[in-house]
């Protein structure tokens, strides 16, 4: 028997004894943790490294680049997994739930909110081809992702729900692939659910669209019915991509994400010519050269190829090391050839500003870093720095709502582990001046004071939104009542079927950004969809409500609001203050002011300390004495003593708010 033979039974025997613990043993109970504690994504989807795609073999004529839409919930993601299970790119064996819904807050909340690309090969009548699917966001709050990944694709699935029928986001999302020209194939999902109506859908489809619902795909993603119909309809139906191998290579860059250990991993679909492992490119933003270290495909997890050609969608690691490298919209070129610049994203316009800020100052600069990071990750974040007297140094950040305001925060605190505050959400106002120059203001430090807007401001602005719902009619009674109530002007109502009405309402965006999705939803019984498009500034009676504490402003609780609004906003604002503030040794008033006008007022009564405990007898007038002594020391505390709101009061406060 060989030594090492001997120790490895020896050590078995002791082990099994409770005498010692190999550290071979300790290795391998290690690995075997770390693979069943592994996601469903890494263990079953994960590249394997010993395969190798001569992406050479796949002309232009045999790729397909098409992407799912829908509205929430109507299945995108199922139907992505049984795609990709039909073709092989991920195991069938196993429960496979959401396979592209890679981020912890889509898996938390259910939702998509980051398109993501996947390859697939399929071989269709003897012919290998490569198909190129981008998963899409259906909420309203990520158009920006849709309309991105719209540009990269020459055809689209449409999904609907066969029991919900159409929805907002289903409109929205149709006529944003209508306007890009792609080919829309309509795809009727969930036929199997018991309250599905295939054709009441179908005449919703008809008339809506105006789209040939004749051959229509009717199948279940979840059980898998007639999946196989799908991808044999986008090569028959969807045109291959236009563009040469001759030409020079010319890559539109759609998407990027940062890596710890590489740095900025940049998507980018090939519109001309060839790229290779090594290549030197410039990027035709900022006319920085880059050598090509790693370039491939994403099947579904990063499979380096090393070629990638006109036509085709794959990653590149090029040596990007900082976040404000990477501009979604850029053209990537051979260095020393000179091509047509590609036209490109409109930037993204944001609908909602909020202040974040460390709850410890001293985490500044790696929130800063984070910041970063995450923008690359999510090009429709605009980013301004700020400061605030009560919260320090902090930025001022644009978002598309405020569901995407929340989940930017969680994807914060789940992938960088970042303890921030969030400040209210405002919109961005227009002060015209009498000079006929203008600006956005898009915090309320910046709104004009009295004597500003007396002298110089010829009108103020607020955001308008067109906005669009669809729901059951015997609901519609409710919904009127709730957008007259936040100022909404109805434009048009018309019945898509026998029970359902698409309503469309303009109002002010601020009165969509607090709580109006929620008390849609909650007014119409879950049955209401809602979608939003920009309907330009309107002329408005603005006035900025400042909350003092002991007569002294707190900039970070500063808000502009309607004048209709301003009472109820500023007596329920004083109240919550009062619940939220410590008392001190001496009263502190809380009031919600305009101007030098008082709304609301609480106050918080002193700290009292038994000053005549120690009088234990005698004259009534020592223990007079004392409490004219201690009232006079209250009203010089007063006069000399701060109330500063504390970063866990305004944290208190901030999450209140977001719950009512």
């Amino acid at each position: 028997m060989s030594a090492s033979l001997f120790l490895q039974r020896t050590s078995i025997n002791l082990c099994s004894k409770g005498f010692i613990r190999p550290s071979w043993i300790n290795s391998t109970s290690l690995i075997y943790k770390r693979w069943n504690s592994k996601s469903t994504t890494e263990k079953l989807k994960g590249k394997d490294p010993t395969k190798s795609i001569d992406l050479t073999n796949f002309p232009a004529e045999n790729i397909r680049n098409f992407s799912i839409i829908a509205h929430i919930d109507h299945g995108k993601s199922t139907l992505a997994d049984r795609l990709l299970e039909l073709t092989n790119t991920i195991s069938a064996s196993g429960s496979n739930k959401q396979v592209l819904d890679k981020l912890k807050v889509e898996r938390e909340r259910g939702i998509t909110v980051k398109a993501q690309t996947v390859s697939m090969f399929y071989n269709y009548k003897g012919t290998p081809y490569l198909l190129n699917l981008i998963d899409t966001p259906g909420h309203v709050d990520f158009s920006y992702e849709v309309s991105r990944s719209l540009a990269a694709c020459q055809g689209t699935l449409l999904l609907v729900d066969a029991a919900q029928g159409i929805q907002a986001q289903t409109v929205a999302n149709f006529y944003l692939a209508f306007g890009e020209g792609l080919e829309i194939i309509p795809v009727l999902n969930k036929i199997d659910l018991p309250g599905a109506e295939p054709e009441r859908v179908l005449r919703q489809i008809e008339s809506a669209f105006e789209l040939d619902t004749s051959s229509i795909l009717q199948i279940s993603a979840k059980s898998g019915i007639n999946i196989d119909q799908v991808l044999p309809s986008v090569i028959e139906k969807i045109p291959a991509p236009v563009g040469s191998k001759e030409k020079p290579f010319r890559g539109l860059l759609f998407d990027s994400w940062y890596d710890k250990y590489v740095g900025v991993v940049c998507m980018l679909g090939v519109k001309d010519g060839v790229l290779r492992k090594g290549d030197k490119v410039v990027s035709a933003y900022s006319d920085t050269k880059y050598e090509i270290t790693e370039v491939g495909i994403m099947h579904p997890e990063q499979l380096p190829t090393g070629y990638l050609h006109a036509g085709q969608v794959g990653y590149i690691v090029c040596g990007m090391k900082s976040a404000s490298e990477a501009h979604i919209g850029d053209t990537f070129h051979h260095l020393g050839q000179e091509v047509e610049i590609l036209p490109g994203f409109q930037p993204a316009q944001s609908m909602v500003f909020a202040g974040i800020f460390p709850v410890d100052t001293n985490d500044f600069r790696k929130l800063d870093d984070n910041i970063k990071k995450l923008t690359l990750n999510d090009a429709s974040v605009s980013v301004h720095k700020e400061t605030s007297h009560a919260l320090g140094q902090g930025w001022r950040l644009g978002f598309l709502g405020t569901l995407h305001m929340d989940v930017f925060r969680q994807r914060l605190e789940n992938e960088y582990d970042a303890s921030i505050i969030v400040t209210q959400p405002t919109v961005p106002y227009k002060v015209t001046y009498k000079d006929n120059s203008f600006k956005l203001v898009r915090n309320p430090a910046e709104f004009p004071d009295l004597e500003e807007r007396s002298f110089k401001v010829a009108k103020l602005q607020e955001p308008m939104v067109i906005a669009t719902m669809i729901f059951p009619d015997e609901y519609m009674g409710k919904l009127i009542e709730l957008c007259g109530t936040r100022r909404g002007e109805q434009l048009e109502y018309v019945y898509v079927d026998e029970t359902r009405v698409m309503m469309k309402y303009r109002m002010p965006l601020a009165e969509v950004v607090t709580d109006f999705y929620d008390e849609l939803k909650s007014r119409s019984s879950g049955y209401a969809s809602f979608d939003y498009e920009d309907g330009g500034y309107e002329d408005s009676d603005l006035v900025k409500m400042n909350v003092l504490l002991n007569s002294k402003p707190v900039d970070a609780l500063s808000v502009i609001l309607h004048r209709s609004q301003v009472d109820l906003v500023g007596r329920d604002w004083v109240k919550r203050l009062k619940g939220v503030i410590q008392r001190q040794l001496f009263d502190i008033s809380i009031q919600t002011a305009l101007g030098s006008k008082i709304i609301a007022r609480e106050t918080i009564s002193a700290l009292r300390k038994n000053v005549t405990a120690k009088c234990y007898g005698g004259d009534a007038s020592r223990k007079m004495k004392l409490l004219q002594k201690q009232k006079e020391g209250k009203k010089r505390m007063k006069m000399i003593g701060n109330v500063e709101l504390p970063q866990k009061a305004f944290y208190d406060f901030m999450d209140k708010s977001k719950g009512t």
